[in-house]
């Protein structure tokens, strides 16, 4: 028999808690103790950035100014620093007041003092400062564009980091000549930093020139602002970056292997679980038809848009995989994200098995049309399927399990 969903949520809990950013930032710190400085700045942004911001606080020496930036369901206080919860997926006027915030604060710092800044996953949405002649409207209509067209996180943030003073390295030379030393908390399959937030501390993920090929050959160019097209159209600014100390924290795969760990029977899947929903799906579907047993994975998957439901990659991903092993009694599976918040609705994901789609029936949906209008949120709903979670305070990513006799 599969594994009981209550056993799936407490496995998928497991890699949750190893994400945990509190023991990270901590762990981090007391063995690689940040250089003495006259004054130290701290800058938090991301989903984990008030747990990773509580963490540090009572660890940095010389504390001189600290800036908080998260979503709102992950905002709660932190002693000794401003704290601003602002919009994501989409940027809004909060994103831009911590953009500002954020380059008020480390223009105060100089050549003998530090400043830590503490990355995670959200952080491309939550803090943003629109390049000149740029505005917070056009930022979000081109968020809006890029979430909509099916494209991973690191193409998404190619195009991002070049319209921010921020991103790409932008912090750095805000920062500078004051040194930044950063910790940063994994939410990009294969852990590149330079796609992480857009990259505030490492150089862009490439040239402007190739970001517009890329929005040329998959059809968005035209789409775009025509401000935002005109700031990709400048040229590179040729000078090179302030060094930063970066130091990885936190990723997918130490949270698939803490999962591995506790069930040491799992099957853990050689590759992540990238790319278009679908296909995703189809190999989810043939690994249950052709491999029985308890297997375990990470990844992100994309979806393209296509009708006006609401929904998230997680629950697309669990809809898809119902319909597929539809009426089959011998399965089960979750897919969550680490952050708690699947899209744009409160649930993190959804557990699902074969008899997913009878009960959205039986409570008056239509699984396929429900899909089609990207309406997985619904049809799960119907189903009682949802993965609700809370807000968790960490971001590595997407967990998935499948349990199948």
């Amino acid at each position: 028999m599969p594994l009981t969903r209550e056993d799936m949520i407490a496995l998928f809990q497991i890699g949750v808690q190893a994400a945990d950013p509190f023991a990270a930032v901590q762990e981090n710190l007391r063995t690689r103790p940040l250089a003495p400085c006259d004054r130290m700045f701290l800058l938090a942004f991301g989903k984990a950035a008030c747990t990773m911001a509580k963490a540090a606080l009572p660890l940095i020496p010389t504390p001189a100014g600290a800036l908080v930036v998260t979503n709102r369901e992950n905002a709660m206080e932190v002693p000794g620093a401003e704290l601003i919860a602002a919009g994501h997926p989409v940027p809004d006027a909060e994103s831009l007041r911590a953009g500002q915030a954020a380059e008020a604060l480390l223009a105060q710092a100089g050549p003998d003092d530090r400043v830590l800044v503490l990355v995670s996953g959200g952080g491309s949405a939550l803090i943003v400062a629109p390049v000149a002649g740029l505005s917070l409207a056009d930022k979000a209509h081109v968020s809006e564009i890029l979430l909509g067209a099916g494209l991973d996180i690191v193409a998404m943030n190619a195009v991002r980091q070049h319209l921010s003073r921020l991103k790409g390295g932008g912090l750095l030379r805000t920062a500078a000549p004051a040194p930044v030393t950063a910790l940063i908390l994994s939410d990009v399959i294969g852990d590149d930093l330079r796609a992480i937030a857009s990259g505030p501390t490492v150089a862009p993920i490439a040239a402007r020139a190739d970001v517009v090929a890329d929005l040329r050959a998959r059809g968005l160019w035209a789409r775009l602002p025509n401000p935002a097209r005109e700031a990709l159209l400048r040229p590179d600014s040729g000078h090179d970056l302030p060094a930063a100390e970066n130091r990885l924290i936190g990723s997918n795969a130490r949270s698939v292997g803490a999962m591995a760990q506790a069930r040491p029977e799992a099957l853990r899947m050689d590759k992540p679980l990238v790319g278009d929903v679908g296909a995703a799906a189809q190999t989810l579907a043939d690994l249950a038809q052709t491999r029985p047993g308890l297997h375990i994975m990470g990844g992100e998957t994309t979806v393209t848009l296509r009708g006006t439901g609401l929904g998230g990659r997680n629950q697309e991903l669990a809809l898809r995989l119902a319909l597929a092993l539809e009426g089959r009694a011998d399965w089960r599976f979750l897919s969550g994200g680490t952050d708690g918040r699947d899209g744009p609705t409160e649930a993190a994901g959804a557990v699902v098995d074969g008899a997913t789609c009878a009960r959205i029936r039986a409570a008056g949906g239509d699984p396929r049309a429900l899909l089609a209008n990207n309406d997985s949120h619904r049809a799960l709903s119907l189903a009682g399927d949802l993965l609700i979670t809370g807000g968790t305070g960490t971001n590595v990513a997407d967990l998935q399990i499948l349990s199948c006799a």
